[in-house]
């Protein structure tokens, strides 16, 4: 913790709490929290206490420095429902379960929720799992999973929209037997509009943004590991 006060700037606090941090938080930036997790490497244990000081970028850090292999459902659920803003829902809590077994059973789970960022946390993850080489999610499950959100993200709260769009690039962009029906439900769907909080944060369009990953990744190769 005292390495965390000491890399704190109030200009990146200030960022933060722009993009949904709240107190108490440090101003810590993400290089510098890398950095840290350099030093520390894998440290389970210490990610659980990080995560339970409350303290945003204590709580991020809390995810670098773990495995979601060392985590219980129940340790993984707490999270979930302790991740009040993006940079936790939507990477940190996201990141970690789709290392654990339980990953996509609990993703499937957190998408049902009537509270914004589970919900949230439940797409990122699903998306992190289409990337991932192996284990691929079932394709049936996939192709149903993007006529739910073809039918529903309009209507959805605001940062669920977001990580919906997300869902449709993953797919889009690494299950190559998907490809196509995730660019033509990207079409379908049209522009996503996302209250991004003022910040310059944009929403891609999904079709678009499927073929740039694509021609940068050689058609969309998948990655091997969760970063």
């Amino acid at each position: 913790m005292e390495e965390l006060k000491k890399v704190g700037r109030e200009a990146t606090k200030n960022i933060l709490l722009k993009h949904g941090a709240r107190e108490p938080l440090y101003g810590v930036k993400v290089e510098d929290l890398k950095k840290l997790q350099r030093k520390i490497k894998s440290n389970p244990a210490l990610a659980l206490q990080l995560y339970d000081t409350t303290i945003a970028d204590a709580m991020y850090l809390a995810g670098l420095i773990t495995h979601g292999s060392y985590m219980t459902k129940q340790q993984l659920q707490k999270w979930v429902e302790e991740a009040y803003w993006p940079m936790l829902s939507e990477y940190t809590v996201p990141k970690v379960a789709a290392e654990n077994i339980a990953g996509f059973e609990l993703a499937l789970e957190w998408i049902q929720s009537s509270t914004e960022h589970i919900a949230a946390a439940g797409w990122s993850t699903l998306a992190i799992l289409a990337e991932k080489s192996n284990p691929e999610p079932n394709r049936e499950t996939l192709q149903s999973l993007l006529h739910k959100v073809k039918q529903t993200i309009h209507l959805s709260p605001n940062r669920v929209r977001y990580t919906m769009n997300g869902f449709i690039i993953a797919v889009g962009s690494y299950v190559h037997s998907l490809s196509g029906l995730a660019e033509e439900t990207g079409r379908q769907i049209g522009k996503v509009t996302v209250d991004m909080g003022g910040t310059a944060c944009k929403v891609p369009y999904a079709p678009d943004y499927i073929q740039k990953v694509k021609e940068k990744k050689a058609g969309g190769k998948k990655r091997q590991e969760v970063n």
